[in-house]
Formats: C-alpha cells, sequence, structure tokens
C-alpha cells in the first residue's frame, strides 16, 4: 500500500488520536463480516453443494467451495494454501488497523481499508471454520461464460480496492 502523508490540518474538536476515531471504520468491517457471514449461511442451509437457482438470464445463486484465493488460484494444491491464506488476511487486517488509527480523518482512504479489511477477515473466518471459502454469486453470459463465483466479502474487498485507487488518484491529483 501507499505510504500516506499525514494531515496536520484537523479541524476544531477533531482527536488526532485514540480509538475513538478508530471506531466507525472498525465498525464499517464488522457490518462487512456480518452480512457475509449471515448470507453464506443461509445459502449453506437452503442449498447442497453446488446447486443452483437461476435469478435472472445472467445471475444464479450457486454454492461451491473454494479452497484457494481469488478465481480458485492455488485450489488443487495440498492445503497449506488455507494456512498461508488465513496469514496473509490477519497480517493484512493487523496492517490495515494501524493506517486506520493513523489516517482515521481521511474519509474515503478509511472506507476503502475498512471494506477490504471486512472481506478479508470474512474470508479467513470461512478458512478457519470450514478450511474453504464459501462462494455463491454466479454471473455468467447464456451458458457460454461463468465469472467464477463469490462472495459478499470479494464484493467489499474490489469495491474497498477501487476506492482505494480513487483515492490515490485524487491525492495525486493535489
Amino acid at each position: 500500500m501507499a505510504t500516506r502523508k499525514r494531515s496536520n490540518h484537523l479541524s476544531a474538536g477533531t482527536k488526532s488520536s485514540g480509538s475513538s476515531s478508530l471506531i466507525p471504520w472498525l465498525g464499517l468491517a464488522i457490518i462487512v463480516i456480518l452480512f457475509d457471514q449471515v448470507s453464506k449461511i443461509t445459502v449453506t442451509k437452503l442449498f447442497s453443494y453446488a446447486e443452483s437457482l437461476s435469478i435472472t438470464s445472467f445471475f444464479n445463486l450457486t454454492l461451491v467451495y473454494n479452497k484457494g484465493a481469488a478465481f480458485s488460484f492455488l485450489a488443487a494444491e495440498s492445503g497449506w494454501q488455507r494456512y498461508f491464506f488465513t496469514g496473509i488476511g490477519l497480517i493484512a487486517a493487523s496492517y490495515i488497523t494501524y493506517l486506520l488509527k493513523r489516517h482515521s480523518t481521511q474519509k474515503l482512504f478509511c472506507w476503502a481499508l475498512s471494506l477490504i479489511m471486512g472481506g478479508a477477515l470474512g474470508n479467513v473466518i470461512d478458512r478457519l471454520l470450514y478450511g474453504h471459502v464459501i462462494d455463491f454469486l454466479d454471473f455468467h453470459y447464456q451458458e457460454l461464460y461463468h465469472f467464477p463465483a463469490f462472495n459478499i466479502a470479494d464484493s467489499a474487498i474490489c469495491i474497498g480496492a477501487a476506492l482505494f485507487i480513487l483515492d490515490e488518484l485524487r491525492r495525486v491529483k493535489k
């Protein structure tokens, strides 16, 4: 992640540090985790593995498991990847917490990091509990192409990454 200069300009009454400025951002990450976990629990209760329900002509709900990372990267490995990706997720969450505390007044930056952290931890929870990530959102073009299935945590990570890029572009323009 890019190194950021700390803003010296704080409005009157704004705390420059402390846990109170961190709370909203951790709260956002927790909301992402809750939505992610509730959706995964719901889908696993309603569907059998690989069962699919067509919602529209381009979208299905389909219960699948991913032992790897994005796009099933390393999914066919012997199992070490579970611990590797869990470790990466926990290290990333720790670093993001540090960045959130340090830059808590930079709203877009913190939104981005909170979404990324919530998504990463949502998938870490799956790896710890089940040994794989539960995916169920299946977008496709007719029967010709299926985008790899994903979940709410993955969506939060992607949205967070897009916001992070937008924040960096805005910062560079200034």
